[in-house]
Order: structure tokens, then C-alpha cells, then sequence
């Protein structure tokens, strides 16, 4: 891996050429050593030969609190913002979905055009998901992400952080897109493995939240973001960010 030009953090640059796009890979953990040493491990050749200037970020939660999927993204982009490096995106990567194609394309998308990458998954027998199923694995311009206040800060345990960023970016008029809309019969490269993990219990108050969310759109997210960084280590395949967070705006900052 060191041999392959990644440098301290989880960076990367071609040297044979100047990649277009520089992005940032937000990935958020809690007790997933196995599944995120098998993502370092595929997903470093895997966008190299995409010839990207990247960076893996790797947000991982305290066990104080509940898991909170939407505010660890959001503190990725944060931290990735304190970096200074003008990151033109940022893909927002569960840590057990892996892309089983080189052909699909982690490049930065177009303002007003994020991306749903992961729609084709092993588990739903590679059948697409629903238009407005916006999780998993999402790009989106560094812009755009700004634009929508970024994810919710509410969503406490598992599911409804992603809904919500789907109305987000309707609200905003932006269009989603997925790979290959113009090119259907290229769709198989867009099929992603889902590495095999206990189910989540679901939120049961993730409905209401998502009911009550338009309301918050421009109060709730980036820009109330709060949270205590707890170590920042910059190792041999990720910048490590470990964090402690507090519902109900309580958190330190």
C-alpha cells in the first residue's frame, strides 16, 4: 500500500497525471475494525485507478450516545474543511458497501446534480431501489452540501438521516442523479457488496423527526453542529477522527 504513492491520512494523488477532482471520502464507524479494514484495503486500488486526488476520513463515534449517522457526515465535511485543501466533493460511504466495478464513477458531480451511487445493491438482489432512496453511498459538491445545511443532526440509532437528506435536496430544487441514467445497459457497474453485518434495530421515532424536519432544514444541521473531537490521528490509510456526541443540544463544542 505505501508502495502505491498513499501518503500520511489516507491521501492520494496520481503522479502520471492532475486529476479534475479532488474529493473527499467521508466514511462514519463504531465498532467496525473488521468491515473498515476490508474498505481500506479495496476501496485505496479501487479509486486510484479512477486516477483521483482523494482523501478517506474515517469519523468514528464514542459509545456515550446512540449512533448518529447524519451528524458523523457532517463532521467529516467539518474536519475536512479544517484540512484547508478545497475538496470539490465529498462521498458520503457506508463502511460495508463496496463497489463491485471499476467502471463506476467516484468523480465529483456536477452543482445542483448530486449523486446516489449505491441504488443496485447484492442485497435487494441488485435490483435498483427506489428514486427517492438517497443512501448509502452519496456524493455531493462541496456547494451542494453547503446549499441543502447539510444531514439532520436528530436522527438518534438507525434509519431516517438519509430520508431526510433526500428532501433536503429537492427543497433546494437539485436534481439526483444516478450513474448511468443515460446509458442503461451500463447499469451493472454501478452494483455494489454488501458485507454481512447484524441489522440495526430501527429508530422509532425516525418517522416524526422526518415529518417534522422541513421545518428545521435551515436550523438543523451544519450549521448548529456541535460535538467534541476527541483525537485527530492522521494513520498510514484514514485520518482518524474520533468524536463524542450528545442529543438534544447538549453537546460541547
Amino acid at each position: 500500500m505505501r508502495n502505491s504513492g498513499i501518503k500520511v491520512g489516507g491521501r492520494y494523488k496520481p503522479v502520471e497525471c492532475q486529476s479534475q477532482h479532488k474529493v473527499a471520502v467521508v466514511v462514519p464507524v463504531r465498532n467496525r475494525t473488521d468491515h473498515l479494514t476490508v474498505f481500506l484495503r479495496y476501496m485505496h486500488p479501487f479509486l486510484q485507478r479512477q486516477q483521483l486526488n482523494y482523501i478517506i476520513i474515517v469519523v468514528e463515534q464514542s459509545e456515550k450516545s446512540p449512533f448518529n449517522r447524519g451528524m458523523l457526515m457532517n463532521i467529516g465535511f467539518k474536519e475536512a474543511q479544517l484540512l484547508q485543501e478545497n475538496f470539490q466533493c465529498f462521498i458520503f460511504h457506508d463502511v460495508d458497501l463496496l463497489p463491485e466495478y471499476d467502471g463506476n464513477p467516484y468523480i465529483c458531480p456536477e452543482d445542483g446534480k448530486p449523486r446516489q451511487m449505491a441504488f443496485s445493491l447484492d442485497s435487494w438482489n441488485y435490483k435498483p431501489t427506489p428514486e427517492n432512496h438517497f443512501g448509502g453511498v452519496t456524493a455531493l459538491s462541496t456547494n451542494d452540501f453547503q446549499s441543502v445545511n447539510g444531514f439532520s443532526n436528530s436522527f438518534w440509532g438507525w434509519g431516517g438521516e438519509d430520508d431526510q437528506l433526500y428532501q433536503r435536496v429537492k427543497s433546494q430544487n437539485l436534481n439526483v442523479t444516478r450513474a448511468f441514467d443515460e446509458q442503461p445497459s451500463l447499469i451493472h457497474l454501478a452494483r455494489y457488496k454488501t458485507l454481512s453485518h447484524k441489522k440495526a434495530t430501527p429508530n422509532p421515532d425516525r418517522m416524526q423527526v422526518i415529518r417534522e424536519g422541513p421545518g428545521r432544514f435551515k436550523t438543523d444541521g451544519l450549521i448548529d453542529l456541535k460535538y467534541q473531537r476527541l483525537d485527530l490521528q492522521f494513520k498510514p490509510l484514514y485520518t482518524h477522527v474520533l468524536v463524542d456526541i450528545q442529543p438534544y443540544n447538549t453537546t460541547k463544542t
